[in-house]
């Protein structure tokens, strides 16, 4: 054959391969952006079901998570996990990192036990996360707890905190994730893990006990909580403000086992380490009293207009653009304010505004490396075996689940994220996927009853199946620039998968 002809046979080949990449029409452009922002990533079939269901029933099942039926696959696989539904007190008792003697037996614990039973605890908060992730129905709920687990970040490996962060979300995040902003507020201030993260268990007044290094007044959390939970570091407050909330939170903390009481780790006002005195707080007096300070400064805090903004910039910032207009901004502190903090009303507006539905926000968030590891499985419909490989992945990615060291939490903008090495590191891991060879331990360490390995041997390569790039496509509404298309009509066939999971519109949502 010679040239001419030769290069005619190749661009017609070129041209049949694009012409059978997008042959189907692209999806409607608005349903492929309703599920980029209200779920962690398209699941096979999911366009197709939306567009049937309606645009605005979809909207408002997902606002009401309890009414969604959730898979077998996900309630299999959380009832084998015995540890995520344990209290504070009970993960202390079982499995207490500090205890000198088994609670059955006075011979001492063997640390290394102790230590792969600790981080059983933690890996099956990691791997309860991930499935419901994955698997949940309600995936505007999850999407939900992944933005207020991160507005009241705790961080997993700050002592007990390692046995505390899966009931932290349990019992303070998950019931309040679309409740009212004021009760996910105060169950936050309240939970153990919190107290000892932000040091409120040592906030007591000075010379309240023969324990030194446990009293005097503790601003960690008082400062945290004006400038992260609520008001903002430009929301109005003083320096005076500060230690007028941290005096007000004095003996808010936790009953410790030494104190012989049942119920040690769980939330204990201790009068004895108040400091009672009158005190003002954002020009407002509160009378000296006792746990009820604390109510009426959260009180005042949730409701103040720089919470309200706040909050709703936040919200405006995940759910529409890393600089959100103002006008959204605007509408949704309005509606916070008048709602009392209702956060399934504020995201009712938000979903309903002319803003969330301009398209020149469709497809502008870069996803955060938890989002697309979530993603990827969900629109590849890979079934894992086990997704610690997922937070692998997010370790490289410097985004472990529970593993943000500073109390403002992970950030979702572009500028957090998107760099060479993250660029490569996706890449790389979506090459494997596609292919069908992540890498995860098969034979690592365990802990006797733990469905999760202590350590992972990388070179050890499981099977899970090759991704096929017609179907990918096609779950995902065949939604691909020209450029993209070209790319993948112009590559062998065994890596237009992971050409699409690198693609410019997979990285972003």
């Amino acid at each position: 054959m010679n040239t001419r002809k030769y290069l005619v046979v190749l661009t017609s080949a070129i041209w049949l391969l694009l012409a059978n990449i997008a042959q189907a029409a692209p999806a409607n452009p608005k349903v492929i952006h309703l599920l980029n922002r209200l779920s962690l990533g398209i699941r096979p079939g999911e366009i197709d079901r939306v567009q049937q269901l309606g645009v605005d029933k979809y909207i408002q099942q997902q606002l009401a998570p309890d009414s969604i039926a959730e898979p077998a696959i996900l309630t299999d696989r959380l009832s084998k996990l015995d540890t995520i539904d344990l209290s504070p007190t009970e993960l202390f008792q079982r499995y207490n990192p500090n205890r000198q003697a088994d609670i059955e037996s006075p011979l001492p614990i063997d640390k290394k036990i102790q230590q792969q039973q600790v981080r059983r605890v933690t890996n099956q908060a990691i791997e309860a996360r991930l499935w419901r992730s994955i698997y949940s129905q309600r995936q505007l709920n999850e999407v939900m707890v992944d933005f207020w687990y991160n507005h009241f970040n705790v961080h997993a490996n700050k002592g007990i905190d390692k046995l505390w962060i899966g009931a932290y979300e349990q019992q303070a995040i998950r019931p309040y994730a679309m409740g009212k902003f004021r009760d996910l507020l105060g169950a936050t201030a309240r939970h153990p893990a919190m107290l000892f993260y932000l040091d409120n268990w040592r906030n007591s007044v000075p010379n309240s006990s023969r324990k030194a290094k446990n009293e005097g007044i503790n601003e960690n959390y008082a400062r945290e909580l004006m400038e992260l939970h609520t008001l903002g570091v430009d929301g109005g407050y003083k320096q005076s403000d500060v230690l007028a909330l941290a005096k007000i939170f004095t003996g808010w903390g936790f009953k410790q086992p030494g104190q012989k009481v049942p119920d040690g780790y769980s939330f204990y006002f201790n009068p004895n380490r108040h400091e009672s005195s009158d005190k003002v707080f954002l020009k407002q007096a509160i009378a000296g009293g006792g746990i009820e300070e604390g109510e009426k400064a959260l009180d005042l805090l949730a409701k103040h207009p720089s919470t309200a903004r706040q909050i709703s910039f936040k919200l405006a910032q995940y759910f529409v653009a890393d600089n959100p207009p103002r006008s959204l901004v605007d509408s949704l502190s309005k509606r916070f304010t008048t709602t009392n903090g209702d956060i399934k009303l504020v995201l009712g507006t938000l979903f309903s505004s002319p803003e969330f539905w301009d398209a020149k926000y469709y497809g502008v968030k870069f996803k955060t490396p938890y989002q697309y590891a979530v993603s990827s499985i969900r629109s590849t419909g890979t079934e894992l075996a086990n997704p610690k490989i997922l937070n692998d992945f997010l370790k490289q990615q410097g985004m472990p689940l529970y593993g943000c060291p500073t109390p403002n939490g992970y950030k979702n903008t572009q500028d957090a994220w998107l760099n060479p090495d993250s660029l490569t590191r996706r890449i790389n891991y979506a090459t494997n996927l596609a292919k069908g060879k992540l890498p995860i331990s098969a034979s690592a360490t365990t802990v006797p009853n733990s469905p999760l390995p202590i350590q992972a041997d990388l070179s050890i390569l499981v099977p899970i199946p090759v991704v096929d790039p017609a179907k990918l496509a096609a779950t995902l509404g065949n939604n691909f620039s020209v450029q993209t298309q070209q790319s993948i009509a112009a590559s062998n066939l065994d890596i237009r998968a992971a050409l699409i999971l690198g693609s410019p519109e997979f990285m972003r949502r």
